[in-house]
């Protein structure tokens, strides 16, 4: 039975559960240097960010011993290419978005973002309070890796057009740029999906290859240049209502380590989530400021057009349910969301709209 086989027709239990019968092995003693490939070009805003603030957390945590050693996009294997670097032992750990691989098990997405899916602290919630971890754990581990969220985008923009579009029937033969299973949405509603790395965006659509993209937010945006090749922005999208990053390592090479070495990682990765947050968050109001000073149209979409995005997602989670292993995740999440969005709703959520129209008659 090869591996895709495998994965459409056991449950994470069974799986999680043959892992733990092997023997544990000896811890390395002495300093080590990991290797971590990403998904990111060097210097890339925010995103790398967290690379490196993974890497000092690392160094820092264990005095040395570890080290991390980023490598960006393309210095030691492609963009999409780090998931498979990692597994085969090629590298020692990757820093990326794990919906980028939607093609080894679709369930990768809940660990970044799904289409209509959670909010950044709606992730959070279901991550550190509830079972996200360990199911990110279990996931992983079928692939022989450990895995943890390392950074959070907040909601991600719903893109960048060269024209504006009017209804969902303008997406059809759109060429656009969307990872993940937010793409595999979009190309119901007809468009040319296309998933390319960060650092080729600016060039696609220069060249005409895109017709329209989304990256991240704002702030990221703006240094990446969209607004010099597109001048319509829609701040809101279906796709990613929050992004999680994440850093997984090769599972006989995290075993290798002392346990507090072990926990090291797991708390440099939380770490840089919520500080990732913050940057994100910081940076997005005021290059969202710049880019309307500098001409570019921010848009919305209308109520066909969410609509038609609804339908879409809607469908595209409900044909993924026959898999256990991504049922049982999206299960997990949903019920997560359920519980924490009544509540944000009647607090925050209210809080907020109140807070926002008294402030506005002062």
């Amino acid at each position: 039975m090869d591996r895709r086989s495998f994965l459409r027709t056991s449950a994470l239990g069974g799986s999680a559960a043959a892992a733990t019968t092997l023997a544990a092995p000896a811890y390395a003693q002495g300093k080590r240097t990991l290797t971590m490939v990403t998904t990111w070009p060097r210097g890339l805003a925010g995103v790398w960010d967290s690379v490196e603030r993974v890497a000092k957390n690392i160094a820092d945590a264990t005095d040395g011993q570890i080290i991390v050693e980023p490598k960006a996009a393309g210095e030691l294997v492609g963009a999409l290419e780090v998931f498979d670097a990692v597994t085969a032992g090629q590298a020692d750990m990757y820093h990326g978005a794990d919906y980028y691989f939607v093609g080894q098990h679709p369930a990768f997405a809940y660990f970044t973002a799904v289409p209509f899916g959670m909010t950044a602290p709606e992730i959070m919630t279901w991550y550190y309070g509830q079972d996200g971890m360990a199911l990110h754990h279990e996931l992983g581990e079928i692939f022989g890796l450990k895995s943890y969220l390392a950074g959070q985008t907040g909601a991600q923009g719903g893109g960048w057009f060269r024209a504006p579009v009017q209804s969902a029937d303008d997406f059809k033969g759109l060429k656009f740029r969307m990872p993940g299973l937010g793409g595999e949405a979009l190309s119901k509603l007809g468009a040319s999906v296309q998933v390319i790395p960060g650092g080729e965006i600016y060039q696609a659509l220069s060249t005409g290859a895109l017709d329209a993209t989304e990256w991240i937010g704002p702030w990221s945006d703006e240094k990446l240049g969209l607004q010099e090749v597109c001048d319509y922005y829609y701040p809101a999208g279906f796709h990613e209502p929050g992004a999680a990053l994440s850093v997984a390592t090769n599972l006989s090479v995290f075993n290798e380590l002392t346990p507090s070495q072990q926990r090291a990682i797991e708390l440099s990765c939380a770490d840089a989530h919520q500080a990732n947050y913050a940057q994100f968050i910081a940076n997005n109001g005021p290059a969202l400021n710049r880019l309307k000073a500098g001409g570019v149209q921010v848009m919305e979409f209308s109520d066909d057009i969410w609509n038609a995005f609804g339908a879409a997602s809607v469908e595209l989670l409900n044909g993924y349910a026959s898999d256990p292993t991504f049922k049982k995740i999206h299960d997990s999440a949903q019920a997560s969301l359920r519980a924490s969005s009544g509540w944000l709703a009647v607090s925050d959520s209210a809080y907020s709209a109140q807070r926002n129209r008294v402030l506005a008659s002062m």
